[in-house]
């Protein structure tokens, strides 16, 4: 579907598709001018995939190999043919960026078992609950002193923090003896600054710890903040990646004596800076290797990354690439990974005129009970009230020993034809109201053997019109032909409510979401915390001693236990980063309560580094108290409880791992 456009449907397809990215061409590229969201009676141009392939658009992909010989570079044996030198690779997995010839050619390439696009990450949604907060307290543990000494605040580690915002590197929270903790930033999507470096991370800007120690002391004698000489693409008060180092490595935080990496992943806000960049989940991959070969140059061999980005995208299964590359990367002592579990478990309005049930109303499930019989999936589709100027997409996933058929019925209650059976498939088809739609049934998926099916209702975009989705319920019935379990799970992939300006003045993106009637209140955790490996992190309200409203529910649909635990995430205080003279704030979501959990994990490292990632996982699960009325089950919001930081920490001391065990 992606390939099949043409350079006009590619150029504005760009500005809303996280792994694709425009190279700029002044006639399309800097076009702001097109007519206002309508109906076009005449049929849509479309390219074709046997004509003429777009050049001027590269895509973002994971290929995953049939075999894993050879190293980690692209450039060296091992790898099929038409790679770029700079791919990156982690044993049978690989991210490159591709012109779409090339991604034809490596489809065919026998050493390719199957490419796929990068997840879309949505910035995080926060709830800012006071923009103006006193200082908070020191985040301390009551353990023994013998303890204390041991962990030493996470002085051997690395505290990795990979977000959105910028990061405020010169706040108060991060400075020690004129000197900031933060050792290096990677900004995903700068320019001022030479990349990492000149081979496989050869994009965005690295601030050295030299540039960011030279910055501090030039702007003592200029009299300006340091982030003005050592800039950010992002730097927005109140930041989001501010607020999350501070709760896990800050001054007033957990790992108050680390040393301090951030990433900052470029989610662009302006649509034409969307069109130039890629803020896909190869992004996450990229950080995660950088944080790791930062961690070995800094002379830190433990460390700690939290992410508190997520996707809806794929099986939430732990089978998409990007959780293999975090599970293959986290096979190693001495690493551990935090993941917020998602904002997305609101399922009700909870008073007049709330809207966050929006945002959570994004998973449904069934079973479709024997052949010849079917489920109907609700969805809705909203924009400005009149049509979504958009791409909406569902993922049905289901069983590999059951066959599906699946149709769509629009908001006027027409029924679409043809009926969509196992192995068939309509790509950019225009439906009469001028919007398109495209539907995949695929039997055995290679990521994970399960079958699946994909529905995109996209804007048509075109030169002389753009013409969105139209708002209403969309039906999707799934048809029971062979039925041995029925059983299915889907997820809407949640996209950001903002207006399209370059479309228009009315033209507005806006999520679509289940009814009422279909949605279902579990599973909505992010697809990024579901990953096998990582640490799953759910928002507790302390105040109130529950789990907030908004914070995600498991389990994950092969039915494994996340989130694993829950953490202080609401009215949490913490940094608020480019704001001189109001240097706090208060906010909530599981986008706290991860960067908490990140901290523990680091004062268990530097307390036992012989510890896995499973291993801290397994000790928080263990060591976790359930919340009133409770037991020590596990909830599908509250995972196995409330985290307790001193018996993490005692227990972690007591683990010995034995090297010689055969």
């Amino acid at each position: 579907m992606t390939r099949n456009g043409d350079e006009t449907v590619s150029a504005l397809r760009a500005g809303c598709a996280s792994s694709l990215r425009l190279h700029a061409q002044p006639d399309v590229a800097q076009r702001c001018d097109l007519p206002a969201v309508g109906r076009k009676e005449t049929a849509a141009k479309r390219g074709s995939l046997e004509g003429r392939l777009a050049d001027n658009v590269t895509t973002s992909v994971f290929i995953r190999l049939h075999a894993s010989s050879g190293s980690e570079k692209g450039k060296s044996t091992g790898f099929p043919h038409g790679l770029p030198e700079d791919a990156l690779r982690r044993g049978n997995l690989v991210t490159a960026e591709l012109t779409f010839a090339q991604m034809k050619k490596l489809a065919k390439d026998p050493a390719v078992a199957y490419i796929e696009l990068g997840d879309p990450l949505k910035p995080p949604q926060p709830a800012v609950e006071e923009r103006h907060s006193a200082a908070p307290q020191p985040r301390e543990f009551d353990v023994p002193e013998k303890i204390r000494k041991r962990h030493k605040y996470g002085e051997d580690v690395l505290i990795g923090i990979i977000d959105v915002g910028g990061f405020d590197f010169e706040h108060l929270d991060f400075m020690r003896d004129g000197k900031s903790r933060f050792v290096a930033i990677w900004d995903q999507g700068g320019n001022k600054r030479k990349p990492p470096n000149d081979t496989d991370l050869n994009y965005g800007s690295l601030i050295t710890e030299e540039l960011i120690a030279a910055a501090i002391e030039d702007a003592a004698e200029l009299g300006i903040p340091a982030t003005t000489i050592e800039r950010q693409s992002q730097m927005q008060p109140g930041s989001h990646g501010t607020h999350v180092a501070s709760i896990a490595a800050g001054n007033s935080g957990i790992c108050r004596n680390a040393k301090i990496a951030g990433v900052l992943i470029s989610i662009p806000q302006d649509e034409m800076t969307r069109r130039e960049s890629f803020y896909d989940s190869a992004r996450i991959a990229h950080a995660i290797d950088w944080l790791m070969r930062l961690a070995v140059e800094k002379n830190c061999p433990l460390i700690s990354i939290n992410i508190s980005l997520g996707t809806n995208g794929h099986a939430h299964d732990a089978s998409n690439s990007v959780s293999r590359w975090i599970d293959h990367a986290m096979a190693i002592p001495g690493r551990c990974v935090t993941v917020a579990a998602g904002n997305a478990g609101q399922e009700a309005a909870m008073y007049e005129g709330d809207l966050g049930f929006v945002m959570g109303r994004i998973h449904t499930s069934g079973v479709v009970a024997s052949k010849g019989l079917h489920q109907d999936i609700e969805w809705v589709v909203y924009g400005d009230g009149k049509v979504d100027v958009s791409e909406n997409e569902l993922e049905i996933w289901y069983g590999a020993q059951d066959r599906f058929a699946v149709r769509v019925r629009t908001p006027d209650g027409t029924w679409l034809d043809p009926v969509i059976e196992p192995r068939q498939f309509i790509e950019n088809r225009q439906l009469p109201d001028g919007s398109m739609i495209s539907i995949y049934n695929e039997l055995y998926h290679p990521a994970n053997g399960a079958n699946y099916i994909g529905i995109y209702l996209s804007p048509f975009l075109g030169k002389d019109a753009v013409i969105g989705v139209p708002k209403g319920t969309w039906l999707v019935r799934l048809i029971g032909h062979d039925v041995r379990n029925g059983a299915y799970h889907a997820w809407i992939e949640r996209d950001d409510p903002r207006r399209r300006d370059f479309y228009g003045e009315n033209a507005w993106a806006f999520p679509s979401f289940f009814s009422n009637r279909s949605n279902v209140d579990h599973s909505s955790v992010s697809s990024l915390a579901c990953g096998r490996f990582i640490i799953s992190a759910a928002n507790l309200d302390e105040a109130a001693d529950r789990i907030s409203v908004s914070s995600s529910q498991g389990p994950t649909r092969d039915g494994r236990f996340k989130p694993d635990i829950a953490a202080p995430g609401t009215r949490i205080v913490a940094a608020k980063g480019f704001a001189p003279g109001d240097p706090w704030m208060r906010m909530s979501g599981t986008s706290m309560a991860s960067p908490y959990v990140c901290g523990v994990a680091g004062l268990m490292l530097n307390l036992n580094p012989t510890l896995t990632s499973s291993q801290i996982e397994g000790i928080m699960q263990r060591t976790a108290q359930p919340l009133p009325g409770a037991t020590y089950a596990w909830k599908n919001d509250a995972g196995y409880g409330r985290i307790d930081p001193a018996k993490c920490l005692i227990e972690a001391a007591s683990v010995h791992n034995r090297k010689d065990v055969t």
